[in-house]
């Protein structure tokens, strides 16, 4: 595997560590206004990134098919959206803030349904990183390494605040730091996974290549419209989780467009 798909797939674990790290330093839980802040920062970054590193270059390799080049886009981000509803569905979880599990009735704990939570949403995350290693990989032009690799980096960029939100609460819940440490990276360990399937499963579907990233597109509009966007509001209402969301949008928007 080739250096550049390396660093592209360990990057966003990476975020994800250094995330799950800042419960070994700081005390006391993550307040509410800096959950709202990095939720929001989050779910501005995956929407970025949606749309400039996965919907964008769907759309333009099916540019052949004149009107109809949004086809593929459209068919590919339907089916991504239904296989995050279909998983969130069969897969226990809790979001965080909330009282109530999703998915199947189990007898799981509370932090173990949190973690869950965190994992389901990193599935796609992995995926688009992994579809666009693979389309860089098989020579489409319109990836380059760098585009890439920006992708993987914006990802470890909104990955460092998830870690945190998940490791900070299960400290917060009487769980040991190095706990809780573990448990905020192994929620980010699914992203690698992830990733080098859908690098492995994509050399053998290249033609298809348009439909997966459109595909990954979905899966991640998908868990910020289900997910981030009720926890950055969640509580009295405030503008902080907008902002956040907007600054989130525009740094992973100017590093598309600056280094892809």
């Amino acid at each position: 595997m080739q250096t550049e798909v390396i660093q592209g797939i360990v990057l966003p674990f990476l975020g994800t560590t250094l995330g799950a790290a800042c419960v070994l330093f700081m005390r006391g839980g993550l307040p509410l206004a800096v959950q709202r802040g990095l939720t929001g920062f989050a779910a501005g970054v995956m929407v970025a990134a949606s749309i400039w590193s996965l919907l964008i270059p769907a759309m333009e390799q099916t540019a052949d098919m004149g009107r109809l080049a949004f086809l593929p886009a459209v068919v590919g981000f339907w089916l991504g959206i239904l296989f995050l509803l279909f998983l969130d569905r069969v897969i226990p979880h809790m979001h965080h803030g909330s009282s109530e599990p999703e998915g199947p009735k189990v007898t799981l704990q509370r932090t173990t349904m949190l973690v869950l939570a965190v994992t389901l949403h990193n599935i796609p995350e992995g995926m688009a990183v992994g579809v666009v290693f693979a389309g860089w990989m098989s020579g489409n032009e319109a990836i380059t390494v760098a585009g890439a690799l920006t992708l993987a980096l914006g990802i470890a960029i909104q990955n460092f605040p998830e870690g945190a939100i998940i490791s900070m609460p299960l400290r917060a819940e009487g769980m040991k730091k190095r706990d809780a440490f573990v448990w905020g990276v192994l929620s980010g360990v699914v992203e690698p996974v992830a990733a080098v399937f859908t690098i492995w499963a994509a050399g053998f579907v290249v033609p298809a290549l348009p439909y997966l990233l459109s595909f990954a597109a979905g899966a991640m509009i998908y868990v910020v419209v289900e997910e981030l966007i009720p926890e950055m509001s969640v509580g009295e209402h405030s503008n902080l989780g907008t902002i956040a969301f907007a600054l989130g949008f525009t740094v992973m928007l100017a590093l598309d467009v600056a280094l892809g």
